[in-house]
């Protein structure tokens, strides 16, 4: 979890940060543009935008220690309701990366479809989450909603899909629970491959390095 910002003036609406959480395995991004980077909005963004509206309260989450995530109201609240809350380091701020370079890629697509005279990016931050979550992610080779839902998304220009029926009521939880089983255990091979080749890189890097000096 991650916050943007702040930008230099605030839009129409007061929003000045975006605040982001990030699943590490499907890397499904929930956002929401916010006035403040404070503890209370961090609280609100957290129960409200992620607990409440997916269902499903996280084991770990992962922040850095701005006092926006480092603070009593936030302790209060993982310690509450059962959630790991690691910061972390500042030695090692890298460990909170897959947030983060969302951010990065998040920046250059709301300044291509706002108004810069308007000052309206937050208008059009949601549909460029959704766009980001129904598109394949590059190491993942899924889509974060295909991995979250454990189906496609059904956008305007699909065709109609033909209708399956169940003989059973628990049939299609079977075949949904196995086929989402299946997609998390791809997803976790290519995660490890691609973690391989990170490892590879660098330490060829090193020895270019070394081989130079």
């Amino acid at each position: 979890m991650d916050f943007w910002g702040p930008t230099r003036d605030a839009t129409s609406n007061g929003n000045r940060y975006i605040i982001t959480c990030t699943d590490h395995l499907s890397k499904f991004v929930v956002a929401k543009a916010v006035p403040t980077a404070t503890a209370s909005e961090t609280a609100k963004f957290l129960v409200e935008d992620v607990i409440f509206r997916y269902g499903h309260i996280p084991k770990h989450i992962l922040t850095d220690q701005g006092l926006h995530f480092n603070n009593q109201l936030m302790q209060a609240i993982t310690n509450d309701i059962g959630i790991n809350h690691i910061f972390s380091t500042a030695y090692h701020p890298q460990t909170n990366g897959i947030v983060e370079r969302f951010n990065a890629t998040i920046k250059p697509q709301l300044c291509k479809l706002q108004d810069l005279k308007l000052n309206n990016w937050d208008e059009y931050l949601l549909p460029t989450i959704y766009a980001y979550n129904i598109g394949q992610h590059r190491i993942t080779k899924y889509s974060p909603y295909q991995l979250l839902y454990g189906k496609d998304p059904v956008l305007p220009f699909d065709k109609p899909q033909s209708m399956v029926q169940f003989a059973r009521s628990n049939d299609y939880y079977n075949q949904f629970r196995g086929y989402r089983s299946f997609l998390i255990h791809q997803t976790q091979e290519h995660i490890r491959q691609q973690q391989q080749y990170n490892v590879t890189i660098s330490i060829v890097r090193t020895f270019n390095i070394k081989s130079s000096n």
